[in-house]
Parts: structure tokens; sequence; C-alpha cells
């Protein structure tokens, strides 16, 4: 089972690369679940992760073909191998998959989309998850993410293994890499492993001082550990449509100091 960090620039990409996550996901807590980084710090963040690790990029809650489109392909532009999209406020599964369509075309060359589906997805106003996931395979995405919209409660405090493990399923059975979020923490992983899911996604878990806070290298490493623990034999590669997303096969160099991330961090937010 996979690691994503999520990261809201190249200090953070840093330290969840030295702290071994196998996926950087460049997000911005403060715009929500799926808050989209601006693109010049999306392209910074590249440069930081390279070739290093695959890239992906949250590109919010689809509202337009229009808006949608152009964020893909300027995603496409930096080099991300992921784009995320989310459909709150999307209650139609015609007006989803149209939307998941205009975004799929625009998803060129390496470039590969993953749905999101809100676990709360009332709150949200969004389609149901077992919705989303034929409408994920209708329109070629690589994968989907069960996430929570509203940050107060966890995922497993929302919905139950049962249903979890059947969401899963049926991505899998559709070809679909299943991916997990919404508040997790290193003690969910095993549970999220036995549930059959490829990928597990933190952001708050891997921060001091909370999502909103800074990834810390130190954090990252010890959800690492949990994430393999969690995967005996940990599989070498994870499905994604009709490619693999390689585990961990770049040795890292020291590449930043403590003290330089901490510099990083703060002029990023400033």
């Amino acid at each position: 089972m996979q690691l994503l960090v999520s990261v809201t620039g190249p200090a953070e990409a840093r330290a969840a690369l030295r702290g071994g996550a196998d996926v950087i996901d460049a997000k911005d807590p403060w715009r929500g679940a799926l808050g989209p980084v601006p693109l010049h710090r999306l392209a910074a963040i590249r440069s930081a992760v390279a070739d290093a690790r695959p890239l992906s990029a949250a590109l919010g809650d689809a509202a337009s073909e229009k808006a949608l489109t152009r964020a893909v392909a300027a995603a496409v532009a930096v080099g991300v191998a992921l784009v995320k999209v989310g459909f709150a406020g999307v209650t139609s599964e015609v007006r989803a998959r149209r939307l998941a369509v205009a975004a799929r075309q625009r998803a060129e060359g390496a470039t590969r989309l993953v749905l999101v589906a809100y676990a709360d997805w009332r709150y949200a106003e969004s389609l149901a998850p077992a919705r989303l996931v034929g409408v994920a395979a209708d329109a070629g995405a690589a994968g989907v993410l069960l996430d929570t919209a509203c940050k107060g409660a966890p995922l497993f405090a929302i919905e139950p293994a049962a249903s979890l493990a059947a969401w899963v399923a049926a991505a899998h059975a559709v070809g679909l890499f299943a991916a997990l979020a919404g508040s997790l923490s290193g003690p969910d992983f095993a549970p999220a492993r036995a549930l059959g899911a490829d990928l597990v996604g933190v952001r708050g878990a891997a921060c001091v001082g909370g999502r909103r806070g800074r990834v810390s290298r130190t954090r990252v490493a010890a959800l690492r550990a949990s994430a393999d623990a969690a995967s005996s034999p940990p599989a070498p590669l994870v499905l994604v449509g009709s490619g693999f997303l390689p585990e961990r096969h770049v040795e890292l160099p020291e590449i930043v100091g403590r003290d330089d991330e901490v510099f990083h961090a703060v002029r990023e937010r400033a």
C-alpha cells in the first residue's frame, strides 16, 4: 500500500520526499479538501520533486467544463502524473460524467485522472461514492479517491468498514485503483490495507500543527513505517489504469537541511 502526502510548497515536498512518501500531492488546505495551489507554486513543487516520485495535483471541485479543462491543461504542462477532481455541488451523474470526460480528454500523455468522492456526500451536495465509481469508469479515469469534504470527522467515523470494502471492491472490479483519505493517521493504515486500498492519503497526520501546519519529515517517516507494516509483504507496484506507479525506486540525497525547510515554509506562506 502506497503513501500519498499532500504538500503546499517545495519545502514541504522535500520533507515528504525525505520521509519516504510514495506520491507527493500538491494541495492548499486553506482552500478546502481539494484546494489547488497557485500554478507558480505547483511548478516549484514539480521542480523540487523532479523525477524522484510521481506528483499529483488537487484541482478543486469541478464547476464548469471550461474552467476544469483549463486547470487540467495547466497541470499537464507542469508535468504532473495525476490530477484529482472533486464534484461538490454536482448531484447529476450525467453532469459529473460530462465534466469527467472533459477533464480526461485534457489529461494528455503521462497525466492520469483521479475522481474524488466524498464520504460525507450529503454535506458536500455531491454524488454518493458508489455512483462516482461508475462515472470514473465511463470517463476513462485511472482511479478514485474517497475523501471527506468536512474535516470534522475522519473517514472511518463516517463510513463503516463494510461500506468501504464494497466501494474499494467496486473500483477494482472496473479496473480503477482505490485510494482512501480523510483525516487518516498511522493506526488507520492497517484497516485501510485490510479493506484492499491501494493508496492512503494524508495531510494533517504528516504535519506539525495539524493540516494547516507544516509537513514534518519525521512524521512522514513514521507514517511510512505504518504503511509498510500494513503491507505484508509490501506490493512493489500500484496499478494505475493501464500503467504503474513505481514504489520508492529512487535513492534520495540529503536535499535540504531542517533549518532551510523551516525558512522555505515560512517564505511560502508569506
